[in-house]
């Protein structure tokens, strides 16, 4: 049978992927931080801002995270060539497809399975980055895309070889759509006086009603029954004069908001509507019947009708908020930056972050949208703390990465601020915010293997014997989960198979010691410094020695995968004529960096040539 080829994005050097080590997170308690105490039984404390490359962080989060991030968004540089102050943002197209695609991955493996992932994007990479995420999701799983406009036209510069460019784009993606349900999509705007002058009518009082007619409704059999009102109160809301009393006359609509409606026309075709109009004339009626179909199916409600036309309530399509009315019609995929206010965006925070910061009320929309309180949020490019901001104030978990100083002279102090209840700005009044809650604050552990002074690969000194054994189990597959009764139960991959880490030798009367501790019906893999034994009369062990074991698992000493030029390789070289003018010679092997700034000769991979060609 022939394969057919997949339709995918191929750019230079897609092929080569990193063998990314899986490093230990390290907390440093003198930076988390939390609320001197509780203000509400629903505080979290458990948040996460990891200061380090975020591939190398993404990597350290997998084996506990994975599948288990119930929304992701990322807005990562833009690669449009301008250098923003704290991103630099002008990578060539392929290296910025290349260092992307390596970082999806993983955050598509730490997705939930009804988890929803965010990407912001202006129209340089747009394009691309969808047929880059089709081929990962898969192109069913693609939700939509939604065009944000960060500036009306006359907010911005006229400059521009074609049109003023007003908006900026979201990619929306489910793990897997089958599983994936929206929590709330209704948008929030403010009430305008076009929309008052619609529904500016109050019923006071509906006053008495007098049965006149009642019939079985042919969707569910039940009675429909219909009353002639007397005595009813209807007054209307002056809008006289608007721009000058609008508070004055919010203040009103605020008070009478759950009786204030308009009168609508029926459509011919609703048949059932009709028939009861028919019975209606002028003046106020109503109608109590079991609702068929549609959000509120299965509820008994009373519908009310004035001059032939039927009630629409305002509070059907709006809610109080904050003293102000704002309308909750179901969200469209074009948001107008009248929607989502970011006049005083520049404080937000208390923080300065120039052209890089998105304003919280467009967080809030997309965090709200797939999200429930509890629930992991998680930003792999933190930039001034702006989604770790919205997530704590709205309830939810969330994980930060973010490898510039900003994660310093930002997000900490934003972060302090917000749990301290000292941040009222932003959506935090939107939320009722009142402060709680705290976040722990770790940096990427070193690399386990460095070399020595003799070039030699050797088990970084930096590293305790925990960190030792928290490294091991991440690069073993085991959860790190130390026992204090079992010396060797460091790990566990199931409920009958541990792992034991040591630097010692091991010998023969010790690792008999282990095994007969381990017993018949579980099983225990040493990784050791050493050892003097013939290791196969032990069935339920199985030894290896450190670091020999895991020297060709990962690139060892590279801590800097960050979105720059200056950090990427340099691309093969083509062979070249031998001095001697007879044949040609291979290009010779770049050396590799193990630690900042230290050169050196062959790498840990290189080990096996060397051995057998009768090097050191």
């Amino acid at each position: 049978m022939t394969k057919h080829p997949k339709l995918e994005l191929t750019w230079i050097g897609k092929e080569n992927r990193p063998k990314l080590e899986p490093r230990i997170l390290v907390e440093d308690p003198g930076k988390s931080y939390h609320a001197a105490h509780r203000v509400s039984e629903n505080d979290i404390f458990d948040n996460r801002l990891i200061f380090g490359d975020n591939l190398l962080a993404l990597k350290a989060l997998e084996q506990e995270f994975t599948g288990t991030i119930k929304c992701i968004y990322i807005d990562p540089p833009f690669n449009t060539g301008q250098a923003f102050e704290h991103y630099d943002d002008g990578l060539e197209h392929s290296t910025w497809l290349a260092m992307m695609s390596d970082r999806l991955d993983l955050l598509h493996r730490l997705l939930a399975p009804e988890g929803v992932f965010f990407v912001h994007l202006d129209q340089e990479e747009n394009h691309y980055m969808k047929v880059l995420l089709d081929e990962l999701f898969n192109r069913f799983n693609f939700l939509g895309q939604v065009a944000y406009e960060r500036s009306g036209v006359s907010g911005i510069g006229q400059g521009g070889a074609f049109l003023v460019n007003t908006h900026e784009y979201i990619l929306c993606y489910a793990k897997d759509k089958a599983r994936f349900h929206v929590e709330d999509d209704r948008g929030a705007t403010p009430l305008e006086p076009k929309d008052m002058k619609r529904y500016n009518r109050v019923l006071i009082d509906p006053g008495e009603r007098v049965e006149i007619e009642r019939f079985l409704a042919p969707s569910t059999g039940e009675p429909v029954v219909i009353y002639k009102h007397r005595g009813e109160q209807i007054e209307t809301i002056s809008l006289r004069k608007v721009e000058d009393r609008f508070d004055e006359i919010i203040g009103e609509y605020v008070k009478c908001f759950p009786k204030i409606f308009r009168n609508t026309s029926i459509q011919k075709e609703n048949e059932f509507q009709t028939r009861i109009l028919s019975h209606c004339g002028d003046g106020l009626y109503s109608a109590d019947y079991l609702v068929s179909r549609g959000k509120r199916e299965g509820e008994n409600i009373t519908a009310y009708y004035w001059n032939r036309q039927v009630f629409a309530w305002l509070s059907d399509t709006a809610e109080v908020r904050e003293g102000q009315i704002v309308k909750t019609n179901k969200l469209s995929d074009f948001w107008p930056h009248g929607d989502l206010p970011k006049a005083d965006l520049a404080n937000e925070g208390g923080v300065d972050f120039r052209r890089g910061k998105k304003p919280e009320t467009l967080l809030k929309r997309l965090v709200g949208l797939v999200t429930k309180p509890g629930d992991w949020v998680l930003d792999s490019f933190a930039g001034s703390g702006s989604t770790g901001a919205v997530a704590h104030k709205m309830g939810r978990r969330w994980i930060m990465i973010e490898l510039g100083e900003h994660c310093q002279t930002h997000i900490i102090p934003r972060m302090r601020k917000i749990i301290d209840g000292e941040d009222q700005g932003g959506v935090s009044k939107a939320v009722n915010w009142k402060g709680g809650g705290g976040f722990r604050y770790y940096k990427l552990g070193p690399s386990l293997i460095v070399k020595d002074e003799w070039d030699n690969p050797v088990i970084n000194p930096e590293f305790n014997a925990g960190m030792l054994a928290e490294a091991m189990c991440k690069l073993e597959g085991f959860t790190f989960e130390p026992n204090s009764e079992v010396y060797w139960q460091q790990g566990r991959s199931s409920e009958t198979d541990f792992i034991y880490v040591t630097t010692q030798m091991m010998t023969k009367e010790m690792l008999t010691k282990i095994s007969d501790e381990v017993g018949p019906n579980r099983s225990l893999l040493i990784c050791c410094g050493a050892y003097r034994a013939d290791v196969t009369q032990f069935e339920n062990l199985t030894v290896r020695k450190i670091p020999k074991a895991v020297l060709k698992k990962c690139e060892w000493g590279h801590d800097d995968y960050s979105l720059e030029i200056r950090n990427l390789p340099k691309s093969p070289q083509t062979a070249v004529p031998a001095e001697d003018g007879g044949g040609t010679q291979p290009p010779k092997r770049p050396a590799r960096k193990f630690g900042r700034g230290k050169d050196t000769g062959p790498t840990l991979f290189d080990m096996d040539t060397i051995n057998s060609t009768g090097g050191k």
